[in-house]
């Protein structure tokens, strides 16, 4: 099940884990939610720690990790 928790970020309204299948979620601002199969558990955390989420977004997750757009 995928936890969620608010961010402070330009776009993206909360990020979000599931444990059980690797798979980071990101929600916007304007309601859009991604879920990002297959991501380490320590890329979750680098992202809980970046200065930038939206910076780390798409730095790291973007153009690295395949998704599907949930809504």
């Amino acid at each position: 099940m995928m936890e969620w928790q608010a961010v402070s970020s330009s776009n993206v309204a909360e990020i979000g884990y599931d444990k059980e299948t690797n798979t980071l979620g990101l929600r916007f601002k304007n309601n859009s939610e991604y879920h990002y199969p297959n991501v380490p558990e320590s890329v979750f955390t680098e992202l809980q720690q970046a200065d930038s989420i939206g910076k780390y977004v798409n730095s790291n997750i973007k153009y690295t990790y395949s998704f599907r757009k949930v809504r």
